[in-house]
Order: structure tokens, then C-alpha cells, then sequence
């Protein structure tokens, strides 16, 4: 069972990855963002959505944030270390949901090493807003980063032993 796991944990990184990097890739060659810097999607009342460029430099809410030239692959680096240690407890995972988590993480991980490597930075477009106040600016790999962290948290927070999933018998 845990090598289902690891095969549907991984398809869902790869779906992830290509999410990601098909809208970084729309958003800056067919959209143009960077020559709009902020474009209106919907507003319905107090709460709305804009596309606005942001190069983040750093990690999460823009963290460790730094110019030097090294800055960016020391970053890349530490993120392709921590996706490879979720892959491999992707390999140990018991529960499909465990597994599908880590997939989310890790293609979001890796869809942001890719940005650092080619740009030196993330690309972060999706501009949530609500009562006059801005969530930060954030990607596809960023929410999927996020969901797969609460999933996680929510296993742990809830003490429910993991079942290990079991193979549904033929009919």
C-alpha cells in the first residue's frame, strides 16, 4: 500500500509542478503582469482578488529575504533538501491523505526551487483582499504548499491513530 501511496503523493507533485509553473508561465509571457503590475480580477463587496506582480525574494511572507547573488540558490537548496526528505517520508506514508499532502508540498516546494534557480526569486501573483486588508501576494505552489501543511496538522491536532488504507477487495 504505501508504495499506491507514494505513486498518487508523486502524481499529485507533478500535477502541482505543472499547475504552478503553466500560470508563472502565462502570467509573465502571455499576460505580460510585470509591465501591468496590479490588474483588478473581481471585487464583491468588501472582499475581491487583484493579479499583482511581486518578485519574492526570500521564503514564506518574504522571510530571509536577501540581494546577494547567493541569496537565492542557498534557498533553492534548502527547499530541494526539505522536498527530498517529504519524499521520502512520502515512501512511508500510511494513509492516502498523509501521502497526498506531502505530494502537495512538494510540488509546490519544487515549483518555487525552479523560480529561484530561473529568476532568483518567486513569482507571486494572486492578490486575496478583503475589509481594506491585503493578504500577501502568493502562487499556485504557495496554496498548495499551505493546504498540504493544514492537512498535516489537521492528522496530528485530531489524535486519530493512522489506519494504514486498505486495498478494496475485487468484486
Amino acid at each position: 500500500m504505501a508504495a499506491l501511496n507514494l505513486r498518487r503523493g508523486l502524481l499529485l507533485a507533478l500535477v502541482i509542478l505543472i499547475a504552478d509553473q503553466a500560470s508563472k508561465w502565462w502570467i509573465l509571457e502571455v499576460f505580460d503582469l510585470p509591465t501591468h503590475r496590479s490588474v483588478e480580477i473581481f471585487t464583491a463587496g468588501p472582499v475581491g482578488m487583484n493579479l499583482t506582480m511581486v518578485w519574492n525574494r526570500g521564503v514564506t511572507f518574504g522571510l530571509l529575504s536577501g540581494s546577494a547573488p547567493w541569496h537565492g540558490w542557498a534557498l533553492a537548496a534548502l527547499a530541494a533538501v526539505i522536498a527530498a526528505f517529504l519524499i521520502r517520508w512520502m515512501t512511508r506514508a500510511e494513509t492516502r491523505r498523509t501521502a497526498l499532502a506531502l505530494g502537495a508540498i512538494v510540488g509546490g516546494a519544487i515549483g518555487n526551487v525552479i523560480d529561484r534557480l530561473r529568476f532568483g526569486g518567486v513569482v507571486d501573483f494572486i492578490d486575496a483582499h478583503g475589509w481594506g486588508w491585503h493578504w500577501y501576494v502568493f502562487n499556485v505552489a504557495d496554496a498548495a504548499i499551505v493546504l498540504g501543511v493544514a492537512v498535516l496538522l489537521v492528522e496530528a491536532l485530531t489524535g486519530r491513530p493512522a489506519t494504514p488504507d486498505t486495498p478494496r477487495k475485487a468484486a
